[in-house]
């Protein structure tokens, strides 16, 4: 007798630890959020829209939702991770899509990878990443690569974005010249770098050149820079 009623109180006990762990998962709500990964997206923008509401911060729904439903949709975002470290607090994984440029088509702003594949279409501008003009191009479709015109153009634009992404040089916008010439755009600063020759010299001396052209304007010829003889190889001259 004694055996039994030692068995039901240690059953009791149990349920009941259960029922509070099932009560405390269903009233739980996450209150810590850091995100990892993120770029293009402060940690605010991607609490927001990960977690907009009081339901969305429910753990227990959060958590099902997140092994059970599709993940929510984030432009420039491939996918995300939601890892729990307690029932209150979860580390947000992101994983960008490679974007080196983009250009303007049809009123849309396409944005294409390394491989010259279209990741991405927005009505806005995303900081960071440089316009491209100048291109030719057929009919843009979205995950099919971008129709250059001119193939051979491609990997000038994949060698030029990777030289300023070294310099962590961030420009505006990326003109291409009818016979290949190429045209850096930085605030009111235009910066003529000829052709595809030389490239990484000309992008270095610029990176030197921009804390002393800091707050100015006007056409910097470095299409003719020579390492050899650096004085001769550039001039700034006033807009017309």
């Amino acid at each position: 007798m004694q055996k039994e009623n030692k068995r039901k109180r240690i059953i009791g006990i149990a349920a009941v630890a259960v029922a509070l762990l099932i009560f405390f998962l269903i009233s739980a709500s996450i209150s810590e959020v850091e995100v990892t990964g993120n770029g293009k997206y402060t940690s605010e923008e991607i609490t927001e829209i990960l977690f907009p509401d009081r339901m969305s911060r429910n753990s227990l729904l959060c958590f099902l939702r997140n092994r059970l439903q599709e993940h929510i949709q984030i432009p420039f975002v491939e996918d995300y991770e939601i890892i729990f470290h307690s029932p209150v607090q979860v580390e947000v994984i992101i994983y960008e899509k490679s974007v080196v440029g983009y250009v303007s088509y049809m009123n849309s702003y396409m944005y294409f990878d390394k491989d010259g594949i279209i990741v991405e279409s927005a009505n806005e501008a995303l900081l960071g990443v440089p316009l491209v003009t100048g291109l030719k191009f057929g009919q843009i479709v979205l995950y099919q690569k971008l129709p250059l015109e001119k193939e051979e153009v491609f990997p000038e634009i994949l060698n030029l974005t990777q030289i300023l992404s070294i310099y962590e040089m961030q420009v505006d916008r990326i003109q291409f010249g009818t016979y290949g010439e190429i045209t850096l755009f930085l605030g009111d600063l235009e910066v003529l770098l000829g052709n595809s020759g030389n490239l990484n010299d000309k992008v270095s001396e610029l990176n030197d050149m921009l804390p002393q052209l800091k707050g100015h304007g006007g056409i910097l010829h470095l299409e003719d820079y020579d390492e050899a003889n650096i004085r001769a190889g550039y001039t700034l001259e006033p807009k017309s």
